[in-house]
């Protein structure tokens, strides 16, 4: 039997190719080996009540580009959250068994009361705890992950470690499953690729947008004239060209430390093998778009699919509890 892999994508727009290559290329090639159940995660995106008037056409936008990515309805289950509304139910209960204290010293949640000191709610505070209920609700046992989420995905762990202590062998602990670009840095070549710092490169961008991004991308901050050699190892447009264009990158690292080739040049042929790359993702995407009712009708067979295991399992949970 096939094991469960779960991962949810929060809806902030589009995806960018950081999310591609951090998480997207891992869904897809996980559905012929694992059970795979995949989320927008639109709960999440309530945690720093921003752009809630944009929520709905953010999280159609990320469905249409895990659907053009090759996410296949056939092969796994694709749903939004909260069409699911047993997950708020799982939440609760999962809180009832989570100590505060456990859930001030993730790092992720300082920062982020940093960036909105007033707007620390508990939802925000929870977050990792209905992260750990997204993943226990379909009894998920491999989770694609980046770096940055270790943190929570090992507090989900701890969470179902202390359920289970508690209440009985429930829940199966998570583990992680990293990508060959676990992190992925952004165009400024100092931050993770975000959509909110600007560096990014959007899945759905056109070639000449594309383009455009990446000749403005940071090179090899050392190198300032063409004559001088490169150093490809600090450079994030030759990290990224190790995933667009592998079949050159022996000799294209030879040929930098060598000032063979200019910045320029790299990032022209980068560019060229980023839209060689997206552009049958692309071409679905478009095909997609233009048929927003089978995309509705995915949504709604996705959640249905979905709350099937979702009812079992909380069932499960509350009679453990001793609620039924």
């Amino acid at each position: 039997m096939k094991k469960r892999g779960f991962s949810g994508v929060r809806p902030t727009g589009r995806l960018h190719i950081g999310n591609y290559l951090g998480a997207g290329k891992n869904y897809v090639a996980m559905q012929d080996e694992y059970d795979c159940v995949y989320c927008i995660v639109d709960l999440h995106a309530l945690t720093t009540l921003a752009d809630t008037d944009k929520l709905q056409s953010n999280i159609y936008e990320a469905f249409l580009d895990l659907l053009a990515a090759g996410i296949d309805p056939q092969k796994a289950v694709i749903f939004v959250q909260s069409h699911v509304p047993e997950i708020n139910e799982l939440f609760t209960l999962l809180s009832m068994a989570t100590p505060l204290s456990w859930l001030l010293r993730v790092p992720t949640f300082k920062e982020k009361a940093r960036m909105h000191p007033q707007n620390v709610n508990y939802g925000l505070v929870g977050y990792p705890v209905l992260m750990a209920a997204d993943i226990v609700l379909y009894k998920g046992e491999v989770v694609p992950v980046g770096e940055d989420q270790l943190p929570h995905l090992e507090l989900a762990r701890e969470i179902v470690r202390r359920f289970n202590e508690h209440f009985g062998e429930t829940f199966r602990e998570p583990q992680a499953k990293l990508t060959n670009f676990p992190m992925v840095v952004g165009l400024d070549g100092k931050d993770k690729m975000s959509k909110s710092l600007g560096n990014h490169i959007e899945l759905a961008a056109t070639a000449e947008e594309t383009t455009k991004r990446v000749m403005s991308a940071v090179t090899d901050p050392t190198r300032k004239l063409r004559s001088d050699p490169g150093h490809p190892k600090a450079c994030n447009v030759f990290k990224l060209r190790e995933h667009f264009d592998p079949e050159c990158i022996t000799q294209l690292e030879e040929d930098c430390r060598m000032a063979r080739i200019g910045c320029v040049d790299c990032k022209r042929a980068l560019a060229e093998a980023i839209n060689c790359d997206l552009a049958p993702l692309r071409a679905r995407r478009i095909s997609l778009a233009a048929n927003p009712e089978y995309v509705r009708q995915v949504m709604l067979d996705g959640a249905m699919k979905a709350q099937v295991i979702a009812r079992q399992t909380l069932d499960e949970v509350k009679s453990k509890m001793g609620l039924i």
